[in-house]
């Protein structure tokens, strides 16, 4: 149901459970022409009369893939409610550490690959929708009791209050549903949180969902933007800190700019059905390398079973000292069209 990635380690939700795996990809090749010739006794008998398979063209062929050797570490349980159930896990910034959350409103922090229980607070009252934990150890958590709190282990820092200077819906509560860390891109210090504040009630006609931006360090909102009347569901920061994913219950798919919360990219119902995560190709290693021509790429997977790839092109910008340049232009033809039509203008 939930899952977080460490290298080759993933913990994954199962249940009341976190599920510690690790993982190794290794190159697989094909069975050739004469290997295939052994399992000829194995397939279907062919019907008399019926005319010979065609042989395919790449039949005799290595044909090479990946691999995925899984290993079982550990596993523990991390909720405790009367129908428990783990909704959220999240690493540490050097993944030495993982947080889980769950229905009963416990953030318990566990040791890798140990599984140990180093921490175990109450940080709502109901459940935890989703946590994030930042690089110095400070973690958001954000609840179905309307609240999104910073802690610094088990110490309350200080609430968030994203209506500060947003719009304010005295009828309509709303809660968070999710919270990410992202980095400042150009500013290696620099750090932002994101949250994603939707109705907690389901509405006739549902109000607009809001994204927010905050400062990493004074937890103040920063801007707050309108993300549509679809109810959103899950929520990804770009490896840079430039761009942001969000998907909705509905089934669609949207890439923001994080630093002005501009959509650049919509597909409505890209899924048709609830998109229970995305995540953003990486920005090192070959990520470039598969990126090709384009800006960026996020992927979206769903209830459905599907995970679709969706690509941003590169959006074509001039340089200033061209714009500079048109611009001289334009004055220098100005003027002398006006010397032409007027002779004693200058």
């Amino acid at each position: 149901m939930n899952l977080a990635l460490a290298g080759n380690i993933l913990a994954a939700g199962q249940d009341a459970h976190c599920q510690l795996l690790r993982f190794q990809t290794l190159q697989q090749k094909g069975k050739n022409k004469a290997e295939k010739a052994g399992s000829k006794e194995q397939r279907p008998r062919q019907r008399k009369g019926a005319a010979p398979a065609e042989k395919k063209s790449g039949a005799e062929t290595h044909q090479e893939g990946v691999e995925l050797s899984v290993e079982n570490l550990q596993a523990v349980q991390t909720d405790f409610s009367p129908d428990p159930l783990q909704k959220v896990v999240c690493f540490n910034h050097d993944s030495t550490l993982l947080a889980t959350g769950g229905t009963d409103g416990y953030v318990r922090v566990w040791k890798v690959p140990s599984l140990e229980k180093v921490l175990e607070f109450k940080a709502h009252e109901g459940e935890i929708e989703d946590l994030a934990v930042g690089p110095e150890g400070k973690l958001v958590t954000v609840g179905w009791d309307l609240k999104a709190s910073v802690w610094q282990k088990d110490q309350l820092v200080t609430q968030l209050h994203w209506q500060e200077n947003g719009p304010t819906f005295s009828h309509t509560p709303y809660r968070y549903q999710a919270c990410r860390f992202g980095q400042v891109p150009d500013q290696p210090a620099g750090l932002r949180l994101f949250t994603v504040q939707i109705p907690h009630k389901r509405l006739r006609q549902p109000p607009p969902c809001y994204l927010t931006a905050w400062d990493g360090s004074t937890f103040l909102p920063l801007r707050t933007r309108s993300c549509g009347h679809e109810v959103i569901s899950c929520l990804s920061v770009s490896e840079s800190g430039t761009f942001l994913g969000l998907g909705t219950v509905t089934g669609s798919v949207a890439i923001y700019i994080a630093f002005s919360l501009q959509r650049l990219y919509y597909v409505k119902e890209a899924h048709g059905i609830v998109v229970t995560d995305v995540a953003f190709l990486p920005e090192k290693g070959r990520g470039p390398e598969l990126l090709g021509s384009h800006e960026t790429a996020l992927f979206s997977v769903a209830v459905d079973s599907r995970c679709q790839l969706h690509l941003l092109p590169s959006r074509r910008s001039v340089p200033v000292w061209l714009l500079l340049l048109l611009c001289v232009g334009l004055i220098v033809m100005t003027i002398l069209l006006l010397q032409s039509a007027f002779p004693g203008f200058l």
